[in-house]
């Protein structure tokens, strides 16, 4: 029998290609729609795992999470430098870490920071930490090697921007990876931000052009109001500037609770009219309710692509089986029983929905990992693709509906006589 079946279909091949290819490609569909949005999932939550506690100036949660944590480029607004100052003496904070941005090199974001924020990311694998102001910590995927000397750029490679050709700062370390965007980031002190952009800590060197209200202004007013200035970067940092009082405005600060229950009464404490403070898990979870519902309309059409394709091949199967009428009754003249006529049927069959399923998971798997790789180089984030055990599940159950359908050509044949195969 199965000599027969192999011969059979080798007999067939055009066809029977064509068909595993249609089926292998409506299911890779759904499979790459599940891969993908649990990679997505997975990589995202894991680029916020070092970041318990993230504060911002009232407005939108989602944004400010994306900025601070994914470093993607929006206008946020500041919030005052004092509550930074709070936070670095608040006795409920392991650490807090002020992020500032809106500089780049290449396309590589430039992000003025602190020490307790590299310590908590990740450990150095070359070089040292920063410790003057025109020295800076590149990520493990951005290609600088130490002693390299680069210009700041205000604004992105495509878009609007202006290099600030009077600032250099020069390569001291590089962080080990961490799968997260902060891996394409270039590290600098918010001291040296600050003053790049003409906004000054209380360190002596005032900032004439703020307004006299005290309120922060955004980094774009005050690089625009310095854009001609050199500011002197050749200083050490000064770890109580950003504590001082008067420090300049800030768009996010990362926060270190010491235990779960201070992190919760943080929360509380600077969620008001002059700050925002966010768990990224929370409002990662209702990012993810989104992605669900966009997945679940996908899979829904991948499935509705699915059931038509099954349909097709079915009535393409049917037609097969009654065109083959008479090879059909000549099996049973030659004495071949129902059953071995049915299984022949039934197994032929069912070979191409497994065959065509194996490929689509095969197929599928291949599109997501290539997704995946696109999307990470251009954010940095990890994207693990992988099968989980209820995937096979899942492909159980599509093989026991396969065969289940496979039935129908099956009890066609098995029903035909010899007498009316050969007549017909």
């Amino acid at each position: 029998m199965f000599r027969f079946i192999a011969a059979d279909l080798r007999r067939q091949w055009i066809g029977v290609l064509a068909v595993t290819l249609i089926i292998a490609l409506a299911v890779a569909l759904g499979v790459v729609v599940t891969l993908q949005e649990r990679a997505l999932r997975l990589g995202s939550a894991r680029a916020a795992q070092a970041f318990d506690l993230v504060l911002g100036a009232p407005g939108s949660e989602t944004q400010l999470v994306l900025s601070a944590i994914f470093l993607q480029p929006a206008p946020l607004p500041l919030m005052s430098g004092e509550v930074l100052a709070g936070l670095v003496a608040d006795p409920r904070v392991a650490w807090a870490a002020p992020v500032g941005f809106g500089d780049f090199v290449d396309d590589y974001p430039i992000v003025g920071t602190t020490q307790p924020l590299i310590d908590g990311l990740t450990k150095m694998t070359e070089g040292r930490s920063f410790a003057r102001l025109d020295e800076a910590v590149v990520g493990a995927a951005v290609p600088k090697a130490l002693g390299a000397a680069f210009h700041p750029m205000h604004g992105q490679v495509g878009g609007p921007a202006e290099v600030h050709g009077r600032i250099t700062y020069r390569v001291v370390g590089r962080l080990a990876p961490t799968g997260t965007p902060w891996d394409r980031a270039v590290l600098v002190p918010i001291e040296a931000v600050w003053r790049v952009h003409g906004a000054e800590a209380a360190t002596g060197h005032a900032d004439h052009d703020a307004p006299e209200t005290g309120r922060p202004r955004s980094l774009a007013d005050a690089h625009q109001a310095h854009r001609d200035m050199a500011p002197d970067l050749d200083d050490a940092i000064n770890p109580d500037a950003i504590a001082a009082p008067g420090a300049p405005g800030l768009p996010a600060i990362v926060v270190k609770p010491k235990t779960i229950a201070d992190a919760y009464k943080l929360r509380r404490d600077y969620r008001s009219d002059h700050s925002l403070a966010v768990f990224p898990g929370e409002v990662l979870t209702r990012l993810y309710a989104t992605l669900g519902d966009a997945r679940q309309v996908i899979a829904l059409v991948a499935v509705g692509a699915q059931v038509l394709v099954g349909a097709a091949i079915l009535l393409v199967v049917v037609i097969h089986v009654l065109q083959r009428r008479k090879q059909i009754g000549a099996l049973r003249a030659f004495g071949a029983p129902r059953l071995a006529v049915f299984g022949i049927v039934w197994l032929e069959v069912l070979a191409l929905l497994a065959t065509g399923l194996v490929a689509g998971f095969a197929i599928g798997y291949a599109a997501a990992r290539l997704i995946s790789r696109t999307l990470e180089q251009a954010s940095g984030i990890a994207l693990p693709v992988a099968f989980l055990p209820g995937d096979a599940t899942a492909l159980a159950l599509l093989f026991a509906v396969g065969g289940l359908v496979a039935l129908i050509p099956a009890l066609l044949a098995y029903r035909q006589s010899p007498a009316q195969a050969l007549r017909g």
